[in-house]
């Protein structure tokens, strides 16, 4: 699809289902995100639902799964998987990976793998979830590889669906998903584009501060509905970070059709809509006027 011709690109889309009867989560985890999110719609669509509905909308969105295994003893998704898949819907999808820090230098390989042979054009973390600080330098040769390899690294930030509600969060902890530990990375490494996903209550001041102070930092507004946004966030998102925020949904919890009917209730400019809704993140991907060459080529680039 020719870029100039979607209305939006959502650049938090989870993929929750190999559509073979394996989930991103266990069956405690998945049932306390959709209560917390009060979710109606299928929690769990498939690759290809999920590339028809966005289709339909004349949208695309960023994809990706959460490799947790070592800190929550689940298996994850493959995330090499989701990218073969992606590939065959590249008019609408565009991948990105997940590996899990815990496993050192097993995950920088596989970081490389899924850039240089797979073709995804970032990585999705999320340091509550997966049990790592971000800032700690045992994972700095990793954010080295993503900062080589040029591609994005889109961290959770903020509270969590995932555990809530659930006996001491299933010893999920949210400070680990504090954007200032966040600024060390954005600091140590200039060339590494960092998205820090959600307005990351109850630190969205932090998180507007580092986008403010780093060239290198985003945000996208995902995760909550944005009749709930700080108004710090919205009065920022229209003036000084307008070209550093991004649309994200967090689709399948929330849905683009909410998220967007809210949205245009939000006292914006039209031209900070545009910005926000698609054309930072196609600046940010560096895609050109077409998602996807062919079956099974991924994004081009400029």
């Amino acid at each position: 699809m020719d870029t100039g011709r979607i209305v939006a690109l959502d650049v938090h889309t989870h993929v929750e289902s190999d559509g073979q009867g394996h989930f991103s989560l266990d069956d405690e985890l998945l049932d306390a995100s959709a209560k917390y999110f009060r979710v109606d719609q299928d929690r769990t669509p498939s690759l290809a639902r999920i590339a028809q509905y966005y289709r339909e909308r004349d949208m695309a969105a960023v994809v990706f799964t959460v490799d947790a295994s070592t800190s929550l003893g689940h298996p994850a998704l493959s995330s090499e998987q989701i990218a073969a898949e992606a590939a065959e819907h590249a008019d609408v999808l565009i991948p990105f990976g997940s590996v899990d820090p815990l496993r050192g230098a097993e995950a920088v390989a596989q970081a490389r793998r899924l850039a240089e042979v797979h073709g995804v054009r970032g990585f999705k973390f999320h340091p509550s979830l997966q049990g790592f600080a971000p800032n700690d330098a045992a994972f700095y040769p990793l954010y080295a590889a993503l900062e080589e390899l040029e591609t994005i690294a889109l961290f959770h930030t903020g509270q969590t669906g995932i555990g809530a509600g659930l006996p001491g969060g299933r010893g999920i902890k949210l400070r680990y998903s504090d954007p200032m530990l966040l600024d060390d990375v954005a600091a140590d490494f200039p060339g590494l584009d960092i998205i820090m996903a959600h307005p990351a209550v109850p630190w969205v001041d932090a998180a507007i501060s580092v986008a403010t102070h780093k060239a290198n930092a985003y945000i996208d507004l995902s995760g909550w509905s944005p009749k709930y946004f700080p108004p710090q966030l919205v009065r920022q998102a229209g003036s000084l970070l307008r070209h550093k925020v991004l649309f994200g949904s967090d689709y399948p919890v929330l849905t683009p059709d909410r998220w967007l009917r809210d949205f245009a209730a939000l006292d914006l400019s039209d031209e900070v809509r545009t910005l926000i809704l698609k054309e930072n993140a196609l600046r940010l991907l560096k895609l050109d006027r077409k998602i996807g060459a062919g079956a099974g080529a991924p994004p081009a680039v400029s």
